[in-house]
């Protein structure tokens, strides 16, 4: 009877157990009141005595936000306020384990566990500073917008405009750039925090290899998949990872992250013919050789270890539907070398000159004068692009420009008008222009009826000539 009582009595403990980690992150602190309501470990009155003090702190605040001139202020903002002390309660609480957080939560003033909690939050904000500035000053060198944009821009952004006591759960800022893993549950400064930790960590790996050697795989990654690396949102880290280990794979060092033709077939040949269990030991056994070569340590480890199930997922897929060469990055020689209109940012006319060409072009009656002004004043294919987005032109004048370019600048405007289609690896220029797209400019929408009226012939020179023109020559952004 007695082993019987004890046993029951482990059992009642057990099941009065408070788990973590069934408790959401994001609502810690009142997702363990009702947990522990619910186990019997917290009265009604303990709630109520821990809801009458966030709602006099709410109060005080209100009066702070007003700075003494309301007692009240929008549902929104009183709401906003309320997430944010309890932000600060979850801050201070969530370290500790569940049943001692329980414990505390009924034995202390929630007063005090907000105060601590705010201490805690504004620690780590300062720890966020820190963290960015040493990022900042080891950031890799590619041109990739979102990549550069979120350090540049975002970043400063959030720590100017972040408030620990009225916004503590707002993240304030706008972040493209995406990680390789990112817990998007986190808010305020401790999602900042997880986010640069990881970026951090990033960089770090991709630092290992040679810059120049980096900045070549992104341009044969944007050839491969067709489209311009310097704007589209990718990560760089997962990129470098993947061709890293499939150098070691290929049997070559770890650091030499561009694939050739040859190197290619030789994986493609390994990896087809392996069952989808042959296949994650190959990859499980290759990851620890990159691990081992490049000297990772036990941090960066643990992070690559959290995208190798993703990647052995991948990698399987493509291997199944003999596409490996969406995931295996190749070297690809450069298309056309040289086009006689300048891609150059500084070879564009002054906002001066462009207005008042485009004012001279307003002016004028008949259609081959404007060409001829257009192609004798224009050099630059920003110009051109100014110059058409203006809407100085009218009906068969548009058709009268397109005639007068040849046939690699008419395949320039179409990588440009056909971006998102041009995604498709097997497109056909001929199908394409006949999409109806009735968001497109009206230029767009003329250069598509002017490609249509052309030969099958003719069009088959401007598609060979949009497959060999990479989207790095062109910098229209």
């Amino acid at each position: 009877m007695g082993t019987e009582h004890v046993t029951n009595s482990q059992q009642l403990g057990a099941q009065r157990q408070v788990r973590k980690s069934q408790l959401p992150r994001h609502a810690y602190t009142l997702s363990l009141m009702n947990e522990g309501m619910r186990l019997g470990l917290l009265t009604s009155q303990d709630v109520g005595r821990v809801q009458n003090v966030l709602m006099q702190i709410l109060q005080e605040l209100i009066m702070k936000y007003t700075k003494g001139e309301s007692s009240s202020v929008t549902t929104e903002t009183a709401e906003g306020i309320l997430t944010s002390i309890l932000y600060a309660v979850d801050a201070y609480l969530y370290p500790i384990e569940a049943d001692q957080a329980l414990h505390t939560l009924k034995i202390t003033n929630s007063r005090h566990l907000y105060e601590r909690g705010v201490d805690v939050v504004a620690h780590c904000f300062e720890e966020s500073k820190q963290l960015y500035k040493d990022i900042a000053a080891t950031k890799l060198d590619v041109p990739v917008d979102a990549y550069n944009m979120t350090l540049d821009e975002s970043i400063p952004v959030f720590f100017r405009k972040y408030g620990v006591i009225f916004e503590a759960h707002h993240t304030m800022a706008s972040i493209d750039y995406p990680l390789a893993v990112d817990d998007m549950k986190l808010q305020g400064v401790y999602y900042i925090k997880q986010y640069m930790e990881h970026l951090q960590l990033e960089n770090e790996f991709c630092r290992l290899f040679d810059q120049q050697e980096l900045r070549e795989l992104l341009i044969y990654f944007g050839r491969e998949c067709r489209f311009d690396y310097r704007i589209e949102l990718f990560n760089i880290f997962e990129l470098v990872m993947k061709n890293a280990l499939f150098s070691v794979l290929s049997g070559h060092d770890a650091k030499n992250i561009i694939i050739s033709p040859q190197q290619f077939k030789s994986l493609e040949q390994q990896l087809t013919n392996l069952s989808e269990p042959q296949l994650r030991t190959v990859i499980t056994h290759g990851m620890e050789r990159l691990q081992q070569q490049l000297f990772i340590d036990a941090p960066l480890k643990l992070y690559m270890e959290r995208c190798k199930e993703e990647l052995i997922q991948r990698v399987m897929n493509a291997a199944r539907h003999q596409s490996l060469h969406s995931i295996i990055i190749t070297e690809k020689e450069a298309g056309i070398k040289s086009i006689f209109i300048s891609f150059r940012e500084q070879d564009r006319m002054t906002d001066v000159d462009i207005r008042r060409w485009l004012q001279e072009l307003s002016t004028m009656d008949r259609t081959e004068d404007k060409i001829n002004l257009i192609l004798t004043q224009f050099y630059s294919f920003h110009d051109y692009l100014d110059m058409l987005d203006s809407d100085c032109l009218y009906g068969g004048e548009y058709a009268a420009f397109f005639q007068a370019l040849g046939d690699v600048e008419l395949a320039v405007l179409a990588k440009i008008v056909y971006y998102e289609e041009l995604r498709n690896a097997t497109f056909d220029l001929s199908k394409i222009v006949r999409l109806d797209n009735q968001n497109a400019a009206e230029w767009q929408k003329q250069f598509a009826e002017f490609l249509k009226r052309l030969s099958m012939q003719q069009l088959k020179v401007v598609e060979n000539y949009m497959d060999e023109i990479d989207y790095e020559q062109i910098t229209f952004h």
